[in-house]
């Protein structure tokens, strides 16, 4: 699947299912949504969620394949309340669709709809430093990181440390520039 080949829906409530039954335990749930949400996801965490969703300060969408209509991934960012900057979270791909580009096919999107649609000057996100793929993910759209938060979290006996990355308006636009001159040559 090609990088266009993600478009994004608003996520709804009906949703809930497709992320049930992509976090298997309480250790994807941490790793998706850190402690927002507790095992096992369940009805009403997803109804609050989406009821969230529906308010300026979030927006979440589910990231759809273009060719077959089937759903692929998730993310969320949720707006500060001067509407300047905005926190990037709960990115998770179908597992049938992960190491296919939907990951990178679905943030260029959210980034798109972020700094185009949304007007934000800055999108930030925490990851945990073990989550390798996501990592450089992220450094590949451009996020910076501008701090390591050490041992945030506790799981299954280990210790987990985030980091916290960043991502601005005008470097997205200089990297966007900068791909799209790659592909035209």
């Amino acid at each position: 699947m090609s990088l266009a080949g993600v478009e994004l829906r608003e996520f709804t409530r009906a949703d809930g299912s497709f992320l049930t039954s992509w976090i298997s335990g309480p250790a994807e749930l941490m790793t998706w949504a850190g402690p927002a949400f507790t095992w096992p996801l369940d009805g009403p965490q997803i109804a609050q969620y989406a009821a969230e969703s529906e308010t300026p300060r979030r927006g979440s969408w589910m990231g759809v394949d273009s060719r077959t209509g089937q759903v692929v991934g998730h993310a969320s960012v949720r707006v500060d309340a001067d509407g300047v900057a905005g926190r990037l979270g709960r990115v998770l791909v179908a597992p049938q669709a992960r190491g296919r580009g939907v990951g990178a096919g679905l943030l260029t999107q959210v980034l798109a709809v972020s700094f185009g649609a949304r007007g934000l000057q800055r999108v930030e996100l925490g990851v945990f430093s073990h989550n390798g793929s996501a990592v450089r993910l992220y450094e590949r759209l451009g996020f910076q990181v501008e701090r390591v938060l050490p041992d945030v979290e506790h799981v299954a006996g280990q210790s987990w440390s985030a980091l916290q990355m960043c991502l601005a308006k005008a470097d997205w636009a200089a990297a966007l520039g900068q791909r799209h001159e790659a592909i035209e040559s």
